[in-house]
């Protein structure tokens, strides 16, 4: 099937039912955890993960379900506050997380088409138009859907005020682990106390050139800047090798694969801008978890919660545009260099806290500094590594509800091949998405079904 064609113009979505699932042991006493400075910056935001596996070698849908239900509950026995509800602090008003094991909702559907008919290349025609409507209230959600073919699709909706990808990649891959083998690998830490601001406050210009403090007025009046389009693409590995060579090359230096990415983005961006834009921003989601280790060989990995900066690069686009791929992938791993450390961290949690309890938000996300894009790369995440005992799955992405934002947003994540591909999930505006499409490297492809492996 080619990008861009719609066989699933009558795709049909039927509710099977909807329950309620609990942790499985019900004596974990309520109890209330409030959310860390670095939480409250990333916000309510509504994230959906959505996964498509190919017809199991062995049971049924029952059998997924039935392995799903049991397996869940047992999960959130060390997730217990995924099972829980965001609630305001009846005295200081601001939000915290009640774990009281109220339970996750389930969600079971079934499609009369194949899962090969879907038009994953435009996730406004399949993945929005498969997931059905969840609960408000429940921070969690779970569909899973049958597909004609036997296929299935499970897509988790999660309230960002949660976690982190990372946080989320990490509940998908110990849960899955635990259906299959019946253990969990690894202990999750839920404790936002290890994130505690200084007294007194301490931190540099560049936090209020990057973050601001806002309204949710400010945020529903952002600009649309015609960002609509839901894309998936597909990069081969080799083509990355390719660009990462490339940058090599040119000055000496090597630079990671999400740098290398990035830097032909960047290029592209400023490519498709109007005579106008003479400026274009490029954010980088960092990772703090490496950087706020307390002493040498302390782990924070296995942190559930929000532990995301942002680096934001600001260039002319003539630079861009004339700059060598090299150059500008240089731009891109100083920039990002400035946020990876442990002081930047730590002043961003002093930062937030001396704002508290306004809403905040980095600016570029409000869209109103010139045509921008976020990138987040998860490409180092578990993300494909989630076999419930059924086989793998056989494409993983990160996708939102949202209908529009202030800046574009790409997502990386790798397929989980031994050939290095990723999957890209792409949220931009249509000219963004031509020039990408149209460019004769061919390194943004339309993802197809024959990509995926269905």
């Amino acid at each position: 099937m080619a990008a861009g064609e719609h066989p699933n113009s009558k795709l049909s979505i039927r509710l099977i039912s909807k329950s309620i699932i609990k942790a499985a042991n019900s004596n974990t006493p309520p109890s209330v955890l409030p959310v860390s400075n670095f939480d409250h910056l990333s916000g309510r935001y509504p994230v959906t993960i959505f996964y498509a596996y190919s017809k199991p070698s062995t049971g049924d849908f029952d059998s997924v379900i039935n392995t799903i239900k049991t397996s869940l509950a047992e999960t959130l026995d060390y997730f217990f506050p995924f099972a829980g509800r965001i609630v305001p602090n009846p005295e200081s008003g601001e939000l915290e997380i009640l774990c009281n094991n109220e339970g996750i909702e389930l969600i079971e559907a079934s499609a009369d088409v194949s899962i090969t008919s879907l038009n994953f290349y435009d996730l406004n025609d399949s993945v929005k138009r498969v997931m059905l409507p969840s609960t408000t209230e429940i921070p969690l959600s779970v569909q899973v859907t049958s597909y004609a073919c036997g296929g299935f699709s499970i897509a988790w909706s999660f309230d960002h005020l949660l976690a982190d990808g990372n946080g989320f990649v990490k509940f998908l891959f110990l849960w899955s682990e635990l259906a299959r083998t019946g253990r969990i690998p690894a202990m999750p830490n839920h404790d936002r106390s290890i994130f505690r601001p200084r007294s007194p406050p301490s931190y540099g210009p560049l936090l209020d050139r990057t973050f601001t403090a806002c309204t949710l007025h400010d945020v529903l009046a952002m600009p649309r800047n015609d960002i609509s389009l839901k894309r998936m693409y597909y990069i081969h590995g080799s083509c990355i090798d390719r660009l990462q060579a490339t940058v090599k090359e040119g000055v000496g230096v090597e630079r990671t694969r999400t740098e290398a990415i990035s830097a032909y983005l960047w290029k592209v961006l400023a490519r498709s801008l109007g005579e106008t834009d003479t400026e274009c921003r490029m954010g980088w989601l960092v990772d703090g978890r490496p950087w706020m280790v307390s002493e040498p060989g302390e782990d924070l990995s296995d942190y559930v919660g929000n532990v995301v900066s942002m680096a934001v690069g600001e260039a002319s686009t003539r630079e861009l545009k004339e700059g060598s791929l090299s150059y500008v992938a240089g731009m891109v791993a100083q920039v990002i260099a400035e946020v990876k450390n442990k002081a930047h961290f730590l002043e961003l949690l002093d930062w937030i806290e001396c704002r508290r309890p306004e809403m905040v938000l980095a600016r570029i996300l409000l869209g109103l500094q010139g045509p921008a894009m976020v990138v987040s790369s998860c490409h180092n995440m578990p993300v494909m590594a989630t076999d419930f005992g059924f086989g793998s799955p056989r494409l993983g992405t990160f996708n939102t509800a949202l209908d529009a934002i202030g800046a574009g947003y790409v997502n990386l994540v790798s397929s989980g091949r031994e050939d290095g591909s990723w999957f890209i999930f792409a949220f931009i505006w249509p000219r963004l998405a031509l020039e990408l499409e149209s460019d004769p490297e061919q390194v943004f492809l339309p993802i197809t079904v024959d990509y995926i492996g269905l």
